[in-house]
């Protein structure tokens, strides 16, 4: 079989209108913009309107890629969703957006790997096109954590927005495309991020309901020092399996959980700020969202472009990581 090169060739986002900023959450919480932006860096958050849900943001996301990518809904094979927020425990939110697109061809699933998700979700399209199984695959990371986040709980509610962002993969010939990839998983950390009820462990009842025990919980503490950990692994073996230095990057894309840990990563090596983009400060934490996003907006803005070197590590709740080494 003839080897190919697998690229992004279409990416698309979405966003909700609404604005949540620090002062609003000033009034419903005690806290302060001035503590939120100088332990986070946020300085306000997207939250989906009422009457909306991941189906909604990921449709659009994905037609501003499929277009992106001259591509027509009949010609996707593949539908991957990476979420910890989908519309129903069941089935898949990905089988429903594969209604909305009216891309019957495509097999659909969702991946839940926390924030890795679009990282994990791009390595297993990755591998079908390499194989030859699919030619047209669609990727998206969505989250919409403000329907999981304890509104009372300063410590989370302060981190989390709403957002979906979309790839369309392709197989290419010449030097683009995913040159390697690093996948990983620590489930010992578990109850470091998550959902304690609503699952058959503990299935939802009027007491779970009563103990909140349907939102985020979080070791914040212990998350930093994994993220902090893990991502710099991460990159090492990434730049080591291309047999490069961090110096040969021409954008690094981090997960945006918190800007103290995406500056300390950019210091340690001693890239300047233009190759390493932001936009918590607009957007706040959006898990699986927060990278194809990114991706999406240096596209638009003109500044990734075709030839550069890049880098994208996002690490989450399983505990999980991954990264991936591409030539866009």
């Amino acid at each position: 079989m003839k080897k190919c090169s697998v690229a992004i060739t279409g990416s698309g986002a979405a966003l909700p209108e609404r604005r949540m900023t620090n002062f609003d959450l000033e009034k419903m919480v005690e806290t302060s913009d001035e503590w939120i932006f100088s332990r986070t860096g946020i300085r306000e958050r997207r939250i989906l309107e009422e009457g909306l849900s991941n189906v909604d943001l990921s449709e659009r996301a994905s037609r501003e890629a499929l277009r992106n990518a001259g591509l027509e809904p009949e010609q996707v094979e593949l539908i991957l969703v990476a979420t910890v927020t989908p519309d129903y425990p069941l089935p898949a939110t990905a089988c429903n957006l594969q209604a909305r697109l009216g891309a019957f061809q495509a097999a659909a699933m969702d991946i839940a790997a926390g924030c890795s998700g679009f990282i994990y979700a791009l390595t297993v399209a990755d591998h079908f096109i390499r194989a030859g199984t699919y030619q047209n695959a669609l990727v998206i990371g969505v989250e919409i954590l403000s329907r999981i986040i304890d509104w009372e709980d300063r410590s989370t509610c302060v981190l989390f927005g709403d957002g979906a962002g979309a790839a369309v993969l392709q197989p290419v010939t010449g030097d683009r495309g995913l040159i390697s990839f690093e996948l990983g998983a620590d489930g010992r950390g578990l109850e470091s991020l998550y959902i304690p009820a609503g699952g058959v462990a503990l299935p939802t009842s009027a007491e779970t309901v009563q103990q909140r025990l349907h939102y985020v919980k979080m070791d914040g503490p212990e998350i930093f020092k994994f993220a902090v950990r893990v991502v710099g692994e991460t990159l090492d073996h990434l730049l080591k399996k291309g047999e490069l230095q961090p110096t040969d990057l021409d954008h690094l894309f981090l997960h945006q959980a918190n800007l103290r840990i995406i500056e300390s990563i950019r210091k340690r090596l001693k890239l300047p700020r233009e190759k390493v983009p932001v936009n918590i400060d607009r957007y706040g934490n959006m898990s699986s969202a927060t990278i194809p996003i990114a991706l999406y907006e240096e596209v638009a803005a003109g500044r990734l472009k075709e030839g550069d070197l890049l880098a994208a590590v996002a690490f989450g709740a399983g505990l999980t990581w991954g990264g991936i080494l591409m030539r866009w």
